[in-house]
């Protein structure tokens, strides 16, 4: 049995859809024996979700029905995962949540390994590890110097796409020029319109700039002409087996876009005039700034898909070590606690002893922190005014008890 036209395999998910749903996007299937998804908006989505039916590209049989995510495509269950990972199902609250961990990663990942230098010299050097706190302080630290490249790289990775920092970033980004190149979809004489991410490095996460929530139908005949723009879109380069058509509204351009994120990066997408089927724009992955670039991979190796199974296995080998290395952290806490009744140990009072040189370099590297990390900064300030709390506290009763 053939394969039959883009154009019944939209018409035949349109049907099950029903007339409510509105065509958004068109994937056709990659291999034989594949399904075509076909996506369309729906009321009671929510932001960067879709609805997807998978229909037999030979028998125009529906194999599947179900909410995709992102515009990676996820299914319900890596959707879940990836909510779970984002913000931990809490909504605003868990994003922050997550953008605080991310902030404060780098900075214990630095500082653990400085120290675990540090203890390896001198007096400390000669010390056998003969008891079980020691023991416990060796397995941490081994373990953290083990995996601090990799915590330094999910933590800037990762910070790319929180809301504060992210922001932060994103402006650095556009004034130096990093910016990931972009199509458009207005045509020559149609009313302008912002344009569309080429290839946004976190459009798993929350869409791109190619809305998915069309303001308008699509436009009227649009789907006839499936099969010519992907005909089309191969004649302009786009070679990837994993393509994406996303139907144009009234006046505007197709856009074509490839979403391979594994290695070698397809990512190109192209805009076509629905008149005659032309290139309006481009934004091909080969001509992106090497910033650019290296954004894209450092997302896709975050979420281990540049380089497939092993990938995910050093991703899985990095997570369980920070795990293991936290574990051990909170024990030597508990192994280390203060007898009841001691004088606690005060960050403000070491800060104190500092000459006035030192002091002011780390309110100045807080502050810079503080503006580059905003939930860093924020947290920061909570902790140093526990701290004071604490350490006004033990001055008081150490006063007291001189007194008696």
């Amino acid at each position: 049995m053939g394969i039959r036209d883009r154009a019944e395999q939209a018409t035949a998910a349109q049907a099950v859809a029903g007339p409510g749903a509105r065509l958004f996007a068109l994937r056709p299937a990659t291999a034989e024996g594949l399904t075509t998804r076909v996506m369309f908006i729906t009321p009671g989505l929510g932001d960067s979700e879709s609805r997807a039916i998978f229909i037999d590209p030979a028998s125009l049989a529906v194999r599947g029905d179900m909410t995709v995510y992102g515009t990676s495509g996820v299914l319900p269950l890596r959707t879940a995962i990836d909510y779970l990972h984002r913000n931990l199902m809490l909504g605003e609250a868990g994003r922050l949540y997550s953008e605080l961990a991310a902030s404060w990663l780098w900075l214990l990942a630095l500082g653990g390994v400085l120290m675990w230098a540090w203890r390896r010299t001198g007096r400390l050097a000669r010390q056998a590890p003969s008891n079980a706190r020691l023991r416990t302080r060796n397995r941490h630290g081994v373990t953290g110097v083990v995996i601090a490249l990799g915590l330094l790289f999910l933590s800037a990775t990762g910070l790319t796409w929180s809301q504060w920092a992210g922001g932060r970033i994103d402006a650095l980004r556009g004034a130096l020029g990093w910016v990931t190149p972009a199509v458009t979809l207005t045509l020559a004489e149609a009313p302008r319109e912002g344009p569309a991410a080429a290839a946004d490095p976190h459009a798993h996460h929350h869409g791109d700039g190619a809305s998915p929530m069309p303001a308008a139908p699509v436009a009227p005949d649009a789907v006839a002409q499936l099969d010519a723009v992907l005909a089309a879109s191969r004649a302009a380069g786009i070679d990837s087996s994993f393509v994406e058509i996303r139907l144009p509204r009234p006046g505007r351009a197709w856009l074509v876009r490839e979403y391979d994120r594994s290695w070698p990066t397809q990512v190109d997408t192209i805009t076509l005039d629905p008149r005659d089927l032309s290139v309006t724009s481009r934004a091909d992955f080969a001509t992106f700034p090497i910033v650019a670039k290296l954004i894209r991979w450092g997302i896709d190796a975050h979420m281990g898909v540049l380089f497939g199974l092993p990938n995910q296995l050093l991703m899985a080998a990095i997570g369980i070590g920070l795990i293991a290395a936290t574990v051990y952290g909170y024990r030597i806490w508990w192994q280390s606690r203060p007898a009841p009744g001691a004088v606690p140990r005060s960050l403000t009072l070491a800060w104190l002893r500092l000459s006035w040189a030192w002091r002011g370099g780390v309110v100045l590297l807080a502050l810079a922190i503080g503006w580059a990390l905003p939930m860093a900064g924020l947290s920061l300030l909570a902790f140093w005014m526990v701290d004071v709390a604490r350490w006004a506290l033990a001055r008081r009763r150490s006063a007291l008890v001189a007194a008696e």
